[in-house]
């Protein structure tokens, strides 16, 4: 069992519209188990906008199966619209 390990979540645009935050900590030893846990404390929203999102982790672009330690950053970016 892997240990338990907490990410710093950063929510851009309309991620953050939608979770109420910019900023939050989540569980998970992975990209991916990050965002579920994220997905699970945001809902339904939150999970259309993540489809079409970009993530980072720690500053770069990051594969949802990348691992995570202990005050890792991991970034939501939703494409940006505007005319």
């Amino acid at each position: 069992m892997a240990d338990w390990v907490v990410a710093v979540l950063r929510l851009f645009a309309q991620a953050r519209e939608v979770a109420g935050t910019g900023k939050a900590e989540m569980p998970g030893s992975t990209v991916d188990a990050v965002l579920t846990a994220a997905t699970d404390a945001y809902g339904e929203a939150f999970s259309v906008i993540l489809a079409g999102s970009k993530v980072w982790l720690n500053g770069e672009p990051a594969e949802r199966d990348a691992a995570v330690t202990d005050g890792d950053e991991v970034a939501v970016l939703p494409p940006v619209s505007g005319g």
